[in-house]
């Protein structure tokens, strides 16, 4: 079983920044790919950002140049950078890990940007 800990969503006024951390933690013998998916009112779930374990990177068409992913190998966790925050970028912000056991979603931390 995996165990994911969301941190650090909350209200924030337009281009504003946060930055929103998961670590993963349990029983399991690999990470192939750490990442960030936004669900916002009445819409699906969708792709922010993911990172493999070798550090390669893939982004929302919309979101490249405002939000960097990062992540740790060693600690096994994964942050998102939230530059130049926009009213349409609120939502629930779930991080998702890839296993060998299988993917896990995290609990969402709510992102709200408003004035």
């Amino acid at each position: 079983q995996v165990q994911l800990a969301e941190s650090g969503g909350g209200l924030v006024q337009p281009g504003g920044s946060l930055r929103l951390s998961c670590a993963a933690s349990g029983s399991y013998f690999s990470i192939y790919v750490m990442g960030w998916y936004r669900q916002s009112q009445d819409k699906q779930r969708d792709l922010v950002a993911e990172i493999t374990s070798s550090g390669r990177t893939n982004y929302a068409d919309s979101l490249k140049g405002r939000f960097t992913v990062s992540r740790d190998t060693v600690r096994n966790t994964v942050d998102l950078q939230m530059n130049s925050l926009k009213p349409e970028d609120t939502g629930v912000y779930y991080c998702l890990v890839q296993t060998t056991r299988g993917n896990y979603w995290g609990q969402g931390t709510q992102v709200t940007v408003s004035s």
